[in-house]
């Protein structure tokens, strides 16, 4: 069993009369497109998946697969796999794709971390993804609570594998540092989107600071694998995707995802178009070529969708490319 744990400290399903993306009440109204056929997925309801709801209800969690709307919810769930957050349900930035609550974030729960542990530990997972708000208030963007979580982990579950998602940690000196050294399995930022979208879709953040945060993961501890992902249907040109491509595995990025970009409300950043499923197979196919060790392009590809089984191939391929 594999699961992304990302505790809150409050529960945003508590309905307390704030506007859940103050920064985006006053944007026009976008168009939403309808999804193609290659988008729509079945609607949750299975025993297991009820039986998951109540897993992460017991143990009060929040997940980012009913913040963000994830389409795999409903797969996911019946395996008993669910996506959640550390550091609070409220983000520092505003980015135009992200449905995570925005605003001034709670403090820090300073129990956190061995309640991650102590969760992991009761649900038996063999993996585990930690992910979290961007936390620009704090002096580490959150580092340091990272550090603290994954060692909580390995001292309650050291045969659980770790992965985490971070922020990019911009402007934060010493904070990409502080994280490596406590040896997470894999390290996972995203870069979302092609450069050229940056200001549109990611105004907080800086495309080639992301990609040299990844390059340094690699430069720190060798033997960490890192992933990134980014999202289709934003308007990128293929030619961008394809240079996107090169900029990561100059980074020696082992582990590229891609999928559709779907549009949470109509005053998120709307989308461009749809990508058809042999369009994903094909930068699939470019991607392994250029040398990534895995790729999963697919419409419904989410970044930490599969993580446990997907850790299993990396270390294969691993050790297929040393043995070469």
């Amino acid at each position: 069993m594999a699961v992304v744990i990302d505790l809150l400290n409050n529960d945003p399903r508590k309905k307390d009369g704030a506007a859940r993306h103050p920064e985006k009440a006053h944007r026009p109204d976008q168009e939403v497109m309808r999804k193609p056929d290659w988008i729509r997925v079945k609607a949750p309801g299975s025993p297991q998946y009820a039986a998951t709801r109540a897993i992460v209800k017991e143990h009060k969690l929040v997940t980012v697969c009913e913040e963000a709307g994830c389409p795999n919810i409903g797969e996911c769930w019946e395996k008993k796999h669910a996506t959640f957050m550390i550091m609070g349900d409220t983000c520092t930035r505003a980015c135009a794709f992200c449905n995570v609550k925005t605003g001034k974030p709670n403090a820090l729960d300073a129990h956190e971390p061995e309640n991650v542990a102590d969760s992991v530990a009761k649900l038996g997972l063999s993996h585990v993804v930690i992910t979290s708000v961007d936390r620009d208030d704090l002096d580490d963007g959150g580092a340091e609570h990272f550090a603290r979580t994954i060692r909580a982990l390995r001292e309650r579950s050291p045969q659980t594998t770790i992965e985490i998602l971070t922020p990019d940690f911009l402007r934060k000196p010493g904070a990409l540092e502080i994280v490596v050294a406590a040896r997470p399995d894999v390290f996972n930022h995203n870069l979302e989107t092609v450069p050229s979208n940056y200001l549109t879709v990611r105004p907080g953040a800086r495309y080639f600071h992301s990609v040299r945060l990844l390059q340094r993961v690699k430069e720190l501890d060798p033997t960490i694998f890192t992933k990134s992902g980014i999202m289709v249907g934003l308007g990128e040109e293929r030619n961008e995707v394809l240079q996107l491509m090169d900029d990561l595995r100059s980074a020696d990025v082992d582990f590229l995802t891609i999928g559709q970009y779907l549009q949470p409300t109509r005053k998120h950043h709307r989308v461009v178009d749809f990508i058809t499923p042999d369009e994903f197979k094909s930068y699939e196919t470019l991607a392994m070529a250029k040398g990534f060790l895995l790729v999963s392009s697919t419409p419904l590809t989410r970044s930490s969708h599969h993580a446990g089984e997907d850790f299993a191939r990396l270390k294969a391929a691993r050790l297929a490319k040393l043995s070469a």
